[in-house]
């Protein structure tokens, strides 16, 4: 793992820059004719209080006694579950790639909002906004493609007779994602960005970043376990069972998200050659590893934070996601205007369909 990390910096080839320039100014016209702002609008942040609201009503329901009932309690856990997912898709995302607002100080408080999903603002920065925005799909660098072993979501990864049911298995691991967030992942992640002497970008000491790690879990430990096995009068089972739920929901719903973009057939998984150069630049190493779907499903769109629109949400990760739907018609007719790939799946069970596919495919 990170095998080239370790040894080599990516460079990316010039050629096909043209590409990404014009592009730029395609989209940059398309603000100025508008006359509208690149960050976030009224939409977004009544999305952001619908999310908001679908994660703390039902706890505070819970808390409150007014959901006292198992059947309530469990409806409570999985509302929060839908709320958890939506509020990192639809807010602490943008929030995290600086598009939410224009204002720098929004934009980091925002982000915060990973605290009480559970993760760690740092970490996840690094992890998605560097890494995975800027080596998508390439092994040794993308961590979105670096899963637990019993997972294969890359060509050029060792290969195990247990891939072979990957497909079948690979479903309830996705649920697992959130609870890796909140348990042992973020402090794994963080010991080895130490070990790898990555600068962050919160520039504090690796010391001050474990001892500000540490306190967040056990603040969410407290706020969403203890106070409910203290305060709900149920049985404590049902309360760990429904903080179970709660996160295989989530953790269900963000895994499918954003595998169905990335590890489908059409994704390409470059490596660099024997000097640490990829083949193309950064802007077609995003047509190439990158799927769109469901471009004409509004509601769908509307409730998983414009996530259906990965293309463009990796080659403009500055612009909120309530601009992709405009803005994808610009990006597919200036790539094809460049003989470039556009993936795009007309709905999403046509792209979870060529993720199973793909699963099949890697697993063999």
């Amino acid at each position: 793992m990170y095998k080239y990390m370790t040894q080599n910096k990516i460079k990316f080839s010039n050629l096909n820059k043209d590409f990404i320039v014009e592009l730029r100014e395609n989209v940059k016209k398309y603000f100025e004719n508008k006359n509208v702002s690149k960050y976030g609008n009224t939409n977004l942040h009544l999305k952001a209080l619908l999310m908001i609201g679908m994660y703390t009503i039902p706890y505070v329901l819970m808390l409150s006694g007014i959901a006292s009932t198992v059947q309530l309690i469990m409806m409570c856990w999985a509302l929060m579950g839908f709320g958890m997912a939506g509020l990192g898709m639809v807010l602490m995302h943008d929030a995290n790639h600086g598009s939410y607002s224009e204002n720098l100080k929004v934009n980091s408080w925002m982000s915060k909002s990973l605290y009480i999903l559970g993760g760690f603002p740092p970490n996840w920065q690094h992890q998605h906004n560097t890494l995975h925005h800027g080596f998508t799909n390439i092994d040794g660098y993308d961590e979105d493609i670096e899963p637990a072993g019993i997972l294969r979501f890359s060509p050029h990864q060792p290969l195990h007779k247990i891939h072979k049911f990957q497909y079948i298995y690979a479903w309830f691991l996705y649920c697992l994602m959130t609870l890796s967030w909140v348990t042992l992942k973020d402090f794994t992640r963080l010991n080895k960005y130490r070990k790898m002497e990555v600068p962050l970008r919160s520039n504090k000491t690796y010391k001050r970043l474990f001892i500000e790690l540490f306190f967040s879990k056990v603040l969410y430990y407290i706020s969403f376990l203890i106070l409910p096995l203290i305060l709900v009068p149920v049985s404590w089972y049902w309360i760990v069972i429904g903080f179970l739920f709660m996160h295989f929901i989530s953790g269900f719903i963000l895994s499918v998200i954003f595998q169905t973009a990335h590890v489908v057939p059409e994704s390409s998984y470059p490596l660099p050659d024997e000097n640490g150069t990829i083949d193309y630049n950064w802007a077609i190493l995003q047509l190439q590893t990158t799927s769109d779907y469901s471009p004409n499903s509004r509601i769908f769109s509307w409730f998983i934070g414009g996530l259906n629109y990965q293309v463009e949400h990796h080659l403009f990760p500055n612009i909120s996601h309530v601009h992709y739907k405009s803005i994808s018609s610009i990006v597919k007719d200036t790539a094809i205007k460049h003989n470039l790939p556009y993936h795009v799946n007309s709905n999403f069970i046509m792209a979870l369909s060529k993720h199973i596919k793909m699963l099949k495919q890697l697993g063999r």
